[in-house]
C-alpha cells in the first residue's frame, strides 16, 4: 500500500472512530436521561392521580371519571386502576392507530427508550383501596431522540467534512501532479469523469487542462446519449407510471416464453389486481394514487429479484402481471406477492388489497390460453375478498374454461331467466343431533340438459358480469318457496357483493313481508369478509330484514372476528366457524382453547355459534365440550 492510501485510511479511520464514539455516547446518555424524566412523570403523575382518587372515598364512577380525565387530557400509553386484591378495575389504553410516532420505526427498534410505570397506592383513610399505575408514552421521548440524533449527526458530519477538507488540502501538498493524471485516466477507462485541479507545473499544468475537456466533452456526449436511449426504451416498452412493461410489450415477453426453446419451457405467470382502484382513487387523490401504484410496482420486481428472466408489467390501471420461467431457484409463490404488497399497505397507512391469480404454464401452449386461465383464476380469487390468491393449471382443452366474459353473462343471464337452478341441503344439527336448518347452496344448470353446477364453476364470472344480486335474490325466493311447501328451515348464503347493489336488500325486504310465516324459518347469512370490511352493510341487513323474522349470521368465520371492532352492534343471531378453525379440534389442544374462547367471547354477545365442515366424529364430541350450539358437515350427517 502507497504512503498516500495509507494516510488516507488513517485520517479516515480517526474520522470514523471519533464520528461514531462521540455519537453513541451522545445517544446513550441521552436516551438514559429521557428515560430518567419519564420515569419521574409516571412516579409523579402516579403520586397526582392517587391523591384526586383517593378523595373519592371509594366511589367507582367518580374514580373512573378522574382516572379518565386524566388520561383524556394527558399523552399516556396506559393507565390502570386495580383494587387492593391486585385485580384490575378500570384501564385505558391509548389505540396504537391513533398515536402519530414522530420518529422513524427503525429508529425506534434501534433505540428503544423504556417508559417505566409511576404506581402509587389509593386509600380511603387507613382502608387500602388499591394501586395506579401510569405509563405514559415514549413517543414525544423517541421524537426529542430523534431530533437530537439528526441535529447531532448533521452537525459531526459538518466537524468531519471541515476536517476532511482540511486533510485533502494536506494530502494533495504531498500527492504528486503526475499521480492525479495517471488516476483521471485510469477512471476514463472505468467509464468515470472526474476533473483535477491544474497543477503549478506549467508542462503538467497543459497536459491535465486538455484532459479536463477531453473528459468534460465524454461525460457529457455519454450523459445525452443515455438520455435518448432511455427514453426511447420507455416510450417503446415501458408504462410511464411505473416503469414496468406496458400490456403490448408485456405480452410480447410472454409469447417469446411460451414460443423459445431454450431454457426450462415451463413457468409461471400472476395476475395481480388492485382491488376498487377507482374507490382508491376517489379517496386517495390522483397523485397519491399513482404514488401507491409505483410502490406496488416496486414491491411486485423486489419479490422477483431474485428470479433471473423474471418480466413485470402493468397491464392496465391497477392490474399488474409477471411472468416467471422455472429456475434453479424456487419461483415465489402468489401468496408471496400478496403477503409484499400487504406491507406497502400498511407501511402507506392505505386501506386497499390485491387479489393475485395465476397458471402453471408450459410451453408450446397458445397464450391466449394462458391469459384465459389465468384471468379464471384472478376472478376466482376476486370473489374470495382481499388478499386471496389462486393458482390454476392449464386445462386439457374445451371452450368452457377460456369462454369469455360476454359468453358467460349470456349463459348466465339465460339460467337465471329460465330459473334452471336447484337448492341442495345440508342438515344443520343441535347439540342433541336435532336439526337446526338446512343449509342451501345454490346449483345452475348453465347448459340445457347439462348438470347442475356448484358456485365455485361460475361465481367468479358472476361477481365480474354484475349479476350475482340476481342470482341471490332467485335462491331466497326459491327458499321461500320450498319452506312454504314443507315448512322446513332454510339458510341462504349471500354474497358480499349482493349488499353492495343498493336494491338487493329491499327486494329481499319485499319478499319476506309477502310471506311472513316463511320469514321465520329463513335463515340468511354472509361471510365473514363482509362484516370485516362492509360493517355497515351488515348491519342494515339485519335492521332490514331481523324485524321481518329473518335470522342474520356470518359464515366461515374465525380468523377476523377480533377485527369486526363493533360485532355487538351488527345484531346478528348467530356465528358459523369456518372448517379451518373447527377441524382437527379433537387432537389439538391448542385450536380447541381457540374455539373454546371464540364460543366464549360469541355467547357472551348473544350469538349462537355453529361449527361448519365437521369431517371427524371424534370433533363433534370435543366441539360439543367447547361450547358449540350446533354442527354442519360430512360427519354430521352420518351421526344424524
Amino acid at each position: 500500500m502507497s504512503l498516500i492510501r495509507q494516510i488516507w485510511v488513517l485520517l479516515l479511520v480517526t474520522l470514523l472512530l471519533a464520528f461514531f464514539g462521540s455519537f453513541a455516547v451522545w445517544m446513550v446518555s441521552s436516551r438514559s436521561y429521557l428515560e430518567t424524566q419519564l420515569r419521574l412523570k409516571n412516579a409523579d403523575n402516579a403520586q397526582s392521580l392517587a391523591l384526586t382518587l383517593s378523595q373519592q372515598h371509594g366511589d367507582q364512577v367518580a374514580m373512573e371519571m378522574a382516572l379518565t380525565a386524566m388520561f383524556d387530557t394527558g399523552f399516556y400509553q396506559r393507565i390502570a386502576l386495580k383494587d387492593a386484591a391486585g385485580r384490575l378495575v378500570v384501564s385505558r389504553e391509548a389505540d396504537a392507530q391513533t398515536v402519530r410516532e414522530q420518529a422513524p420505526q427503525w429508529f425506534i427498534q434501534l433505540m428503544p427508550v423504556e417508559s417505566l410505570a409511576g404506581v402509587a397506592q389509593v386509600s380511603d383513610g387507613w382502608r387500602a383501596l388499591g394501586s395506579v399505575e401510569v405509563v405514559s408514552h415514549s413517543a414525544f421521548a423517541h421524537g426529542q431522540l430523534w431530533q437530537g440524533a439528526v441535529k447531532t449527526a448533521g452537525l459531526l458530519a459538518l466537524l468531519g467534512g471541515v476536517a476532511g477538507l482540511v486533510a485533502t488540502f494536506g494530502v494533495r501538498g504531498i500527492r504528486r501532479p503526475l499521480d492525479a493524471t495517471v488516476n483521471q485516466a485510469q477512471a476514463l477507462m472505468e467509464r468515470r469523469f472526474v476533473t483535477v485541479a491544474e497543477p503549478r507545473v506549467p508542462e503538467l499544468a497543459r497536459l491535465s487542462r486538455a484532459m479536463n475537456a477531453v473528459v468534460v466533452r465524454l461525460k457529457s456526449t455519454f450523459d445525452e446519449q443515455s438520455s435518448q436511449v432511455e427514453q426511447l426504451r420507455q416510450q417503446a416498452h415501458c408504462d410511464p407510471l411505473t416503469g414496468l412493461s406496458h400490456r403490448r410489450y408485456f405480452m410480447t415477453q410472454v409469447g417469446a416464453e411460451l414460443s423459445k426453446e431454450e431454457g426450462s419451457g415451463s413457468g409461471v405467470l400472476y395476475l395481480i389486481r388492485l382491488m376498487d382502484l377507482a374507490g382508491v382513487n376517489r379517496v386517495l387523490g390522483h397523485r397519491t394514487t399513482d404514488d401507491l401504484l409505483q410502490r406496488l410496482a416496486k414491491g411486485i420486481v423486489e419479490v422477483s429479484s431474485g428470479v433471473t428472466g423474471a418480466v413485470h408489467g402493468r397491464l392496465n390501471g391497477g392490474d399488474f402481471a409477471v411472468c416467471l420461467t422455472t429456475d434453479d431457484v424456487p419461483l415465489p409463490s402468489a401468496m408471496d406477492y400478496a403477503d409484499a404488497l400487504r406491507q406497502v399497505f400498511v407501511q402507506q397507512a392505505v386501506n386497499a388489497a390485491v387479489v393475485v391469480g395465476g397458471v402453471q404454464w408450459v410451453r408450446g401452449t397458445s397464450l391466449q390460453q394462458v391469459l384465459a386461465t389465468a384471468d379464471s383464476a384472478l376472478a376466482q380469487a376476486e370473489s374470495r375478498g382481499a388478499f386471496s390468491v389462486e393458482v390454476a393449471e392449464l386445462p386439457d382443452g374445451g371452450a368452457g374454461s377460456v369462454m369469455g366474459e360476454d359468453a358467460w353473462r349470456a349463459r348466465l343471464q339465460d339460467s337465471v331467466e329460465a330459473r334452471r337452478a336447484k337448492l341442495v341441503q345440508y342438515p344443520v344439527v343441535d347439540r342433541a343431533l336435532l336439526l337446526v336448518h338446512h343449509e342451501c347452496p345454490m346449483r345452475l344448470q348453465l347448459d340445457v340438459n347439462g348438470d347442475f353446477e356448484p358456485a365455485a364453476n361460475w361465481l367468479p364470472m358472476a361477481l365480474r358480469s354484475g349479476l350475482i344480486s340476481q342470482i341471490d335474490e332467485l335462491a331466497v325466493t326459491m327458499a321461500i318457496e320450498a319452506i312454504r311447501e314443507d315448512q322446513q328451515p332454510r339458510g341462504i348464503n349471500l354474497s358480499p357483493a349482493s349488499l353492495l347493489d343498493s336494491g338487493f336488500v329491499p327486494r329481499v325486504r319485499a319478499l319476506l313481508a309477502s310471506a311472513p310465516d316463511a320469514a321465520h324459518l329463513l335463515w340468511l347469512e354472509v361471510a365473514e369478509t363482509a362484516a370485516v370490511e362492509r360493517f355497515e352493510l351488515v348491519r342494515e341487513l339485519c335492521k332490514q330484514l331481523r324485524p321481518l323474522g329473518a335470522r342474520i349470521g356470518l359464515e366461515h368465520a374465525g380468523a377476523r372476528l377480533a377485527k369486526i371492532n363493533f360485532l355487538f352492534e351488527a345484531g346478528l343471531d348467530y356465528v358459523k366457524l369456518d372448517p379451518s378453525v373447527v377441524q382437527g379440534v379433537s387432537h389439538d389442544p391448542s385450536r380447541a382453547a381457540f374455539v373454546s374462547a371464540t364460543v366464549s367471547m360469541l355467547h357472551g354477545l348473544g350469538l349462537q355459534v355453529y361449527a361448519e365442515g365437521v369431517t371427524e366424529t371424534a370433533d363433534i364430541f370435543a366441539l360439543r365440550q367447547c361450547g358449540i350450539d350446533g354442527m354442519t358437515g360430512p360427519a354430521v350427517r352420518l351421526t344424524a
